[in-house]
């Protein structure tokens, strides 16, 4: 059975990593141009909040060094997307905005919360509290494609709907909910299963509305769609 966990937990790290590393032509893109354009920072911000969450929570429960491992790896990603950001932001405007955001919730929110819990909480729930954290903010970051297909419903269009983070998503939610039942961490499944459920509509909806032969505008903006990404992608994510 170990083999088996250790198994869907590296399976896990692999596919989350990927959906971390996603947006990263995007952020090329920024870099060479040296602008933002109309790109948003919030996803971004929320992401490096929830690998946050999952890292302290991976180290906290016992046998989850794992989940630790890969949002540790996702943190890095998503704090040099966010320094990109700051570098190239667009106005002055977004690149205040941008900077306040992640003060207050990748920086104190994150070390008041977790100062609290190391002090005031201890054994099972410390772990139930982080655990509960994490579904919130995981489950704020799954919702981001409810969005993404409203939009491809009433455009019947998915140019702004990349099929790879779709597949990715989905490939992901379905690994981590396996590893969650194998190990009875619901905190872990409800999220990712939720992810998994959300990238199935996804992957349907990329069916039902796929243009066979795409036009060369529609290919390029495939590849931006996290230009128009809502409040909130990847895992994560917990993952």
């Amino acid at each position: 059975m170990l083999s088996i966990i250790a198994f869907f937990g590296v399976l896990g790290n692999i596919t989350t990593g990927l959906v971390y590393l996603s947006p990263a032509k995007t952020f090329w893109r920024i870099a060479r141009n040296r602008s933002t354009e109309e790109f948003e920072s919030i996803p971004y911000v929320f992401k490096l909040l929830n690998a946050y969450q999952w890292v302290y929570y991976g180290i906290i429960k016992p046998n989850s060094l794992l989940v630790a491992t890969i949002n540790g790896f996702g943190a890095v990603v998503e704090l040099l997307f966010i320094l990109i950001f700051l570098m190239f932001a667009s106005s002055q405007r977004m690149r205040v905005r941008t900077a306040i955001l992640f003060g207050v919730l990748d920086l104190v929110f994150p070390a008041v919360s977790f100062l609290l819990m190391q002090l005031m909480l201890h054994g099972q729930l410390r772990i139930d509290i982080s655990g509960l954290f994490c579904v919130v903010f995981s489950m704020i970051t799954y919702g981001s494609p409810l969005s993404a297909m409203k939009t491809v419903a009433v455009t019947k269009s998915v140019e702004y709907m990349p099929f790879l983070l779709s597949f990715f998503l989905f490939i992901n939610g379905g690994v981590w909910t396996v590893y969650a039942f194998l190990t009875k961490d619901y905190f872990i499944g409800i999220p990712n299963g939720t992810g998994f459920l959300l990238g199935t509509a996804q992957l349907i909806l990329y069916a039902i509305y796929m243009k066979p032969k795409p036009s060369k505008k529609i290919s390029d903006n495939l590849e931006d769609g996290w230009k128009h990404e809502p409040l909130i992608p990847a895992s994560n994510l917990v993952s």
